[in-house]
């Protein structure tokens, strides 16, 4: 698709060209323009979405899938948020549609082979790893608007104002939601233990 098509003409630099204006060169036809927002945010973009799957393959599907839908979309980005924020909006709704269509698979707590001895011991590595495995099984089962929130909160760290800009809810709504997670994440890890 045009997104990933080589600009036949001389690239210019665009570090110090901002989203904005990149998204405008972009709807004028600007291939390359479009090329500086995927290099910009496809790290971002593939971890947004890895959290939903908790798998390397589906991820980069996920992300791949999110900018193709941004490029057919590009025109409907107004700027009355961030870029980042809109595509994070994009990238949010496919892995949720995904995840809707199949249960995300968690990763097997098979990983003891590539386990780190140096800073710690092995069974307390592994007791970490099978931790982490229950608390991004428990993640998965939440509702679609608080796994939402929970991701973005907890593992991009975002501020509720951009999670409520990315999710198109209200600052309160995303507070209610996280809190509502954190609750019924607790009550899941906790029938988990027993």
């Amino acid at each position: 698709h045009a997104a990933s098509a080589p600009s036949r003409r001389a690239r210019l630099p665009m570090t110090g060209v901002d989203d904005g204006t990149l998204v405008q060169q972009g709807l004028a036809g600007d291939p390359a323009a479009f090329d500086e927002l995927v290099e910009r945010h496809r790290r971002q973009v593939y971890q947004v979405c890895y959290r939903f799957v908790n798998n390397h393959e589906d991820a980069s599907d996920l992300a791949q899938d999110a900018f193709l839908r941004a490029y057919r979309a590009l025109h409907t980005f107004k700027g009355n948020s961030a870029f980042s924020t809109w595509l994070y909006r994009v990238a949010v709704n496919v892995s949720l549609n995904r995840v809707s269509e199949k249960r995300a698979a968690t990763e097997p707590i098979d990983e003891r082979e590539h386990q780190d001895v140096r800073g710690e011991s092995p069974d307390r590595g592994v007791l970490r790893r099978e931790q982490a495995a229950s608390v991004r099984a428990a993640i998965a089962r939440l509702p679609k608007k608080q796994r939402a929130t929970m991701i973005l909160r907890m593992y991009h760290e975002l501020p509720h104002e951009q999670i409520a800009a990315i999710l198109g809810s209200s600052v309160g709504a995303v507070k209610a939601n996280f809190f509502h997670a954190l609750a019924n994440l607790k009550k899941l890890l906790q029938e988990k233990a027993r």
